[in-house]
């Protein structure tokens, strides 16, 4: 079914066809290492269904979403894409124990991506990585590829040792901010390497237990964000919380606010409201969106939040819970659509 207006979709994940294709673009001894070797970045838990559709596999045979030309005929054209914001999948980048093997492979898969997927189609846009284990290589690498005119995003994993907005990371965002790109907090290798549990509680037993748990990780960055003064510091920087889910943010505002009105002398450097912050300064992508039953509970948390402003369309092709923009989301007024799926997106991403 075509989409009926415009779309614009935040999250889509171009895959390598395999190591060998960042090869080209290692120094040694990196280039030996992983044409030996392989990529390697910390596992986590594995889906026992897998993460990808069948269909998404290039007529070629491979990887799934590998294939720039396939990925436009099967995804950019029938929803009249007119850009779709290529995430990639290198997050564990983050949680890589050894800064410099993190470091060598974010360059290298940056130059792929510049050179190998961007020029393919005038749709794509893409998000650059970063080692955020060693703040100064990331910024050294945000001033390397933020100039490129087709990046728009900085994309890191939700896996992480700290929260985001500890001061450690604050070189990075002003990197980040002096080049006009918002920062990507995506879900990749939580419990791997160095990063914290992927739980509140430690460690859960299964894929669906840590699947379902993910939006914990998303709560505690983005508390820490406000609260460690990030967005007074950086008014600017925009951050965009893709594939956590949405239905938890509600809560979240009103006990932080409720919080601050009693300890606001703990956080001297805040000047607002940390709902403000997070209304003026922060975006949720629709994937994967809480559908209950009655659509009205949905709208009642869209209300609370004014999604219409902060929501971003995303697909996350070409993973199994693929979201098609012609079916989420059809009951909203046509104007909030119009915003969610294409014009705040647009609006961010300076399209």
């Amino acid at each position: 079914m075509a989409a009926p207006m415009k779309v614009i979709d935040c999250d889509v994940h171009n895959m390598l066809r395999s190591s060998a294709d960042l090869v080209p673009y290692l120094k040694e001894p990196w280039k030996s290492m992983i044409a030996s070797f392989g990529v390697h970045m910390p596992g986590t838990y594995s889906s026992p269904i897998g993460v990808m559709r069948k269909d998404a596999v290039p007529p070629g045979g491979g990887i799934a979403a590998s294939d720039p030309d396939y990925l436009v005929e099967q995804l950019v054209k029938p929803y009249n894409m007119e850009y779709a914001i290529l995430t990639g999948g290198l997050y564990a980048v983050n949680v890589h124990p050894d800064p410099d093997y993190a470091a060598a492979v974010a360059s290298a898969y940056n130059d792929y991506l510049i050179a190998e997927w961007l020029p393919r189609h005038p749709s794509f846009k893409g998000a650059m990585i970063v080692p955020v284990q060693d703040p100064q290589q990331a910024v050294r690498e945000i001033d390397r590829i933020g100039p490129h005119p087709d990046i728009v995003e900085i994309m890191l994993a939700s896996a992480s040792p700290i929260p985001y907005g500890n001061r450690f990371y604050h070189p990075i965002y002003e990197a980040a901010e002096r080049h006009g790109l918002p920062i990507g907090i995506h879900p990749g290798s939580e419990g791997g390497g160095i990063s914290a549990p992927p739980t509140a509680a430690g460690y859960p037993t299964n894929y669906l237990q840590w699947h379902t748990s993910l939006s914990q990780n998303f709560m505690a960055h983005l508390i820490s964000l406000v609260c460690e003064g990030v967005f007074e510091k950086f008014p600017r920087l925009r951050f965009v919380l893709v594939e956590g889910g949405v239905a938890w943010l509600p809560h979240l505002m009103w006990r932080l606010d409720k919080n601050y009105k009693a300890l606001r002398w703990t956080v001297p450097w805040l000047k607002k409201m940390p709902s403000e912050y997070i209304r003026e300064n922060c975006f949720l992508t629709t994937q994967p969106i809480e559908e209950p039953e009655d659509f009205e509970q949905l709208k009642q948390i869209f209300d609370m939040i004014d999604a219409e402003r902060m929501l971003l369309f995303s697909s996350d092709y070409p993973h199994w819970d693929f979201d098609d923009p012609t079916h989420i989301l059809r009951r909203l007024p046509e104007e909030s659509r119009r915003r969610i799926f294409y014009q705040n997106a647009k609006e961010l991403y300076n399209l």
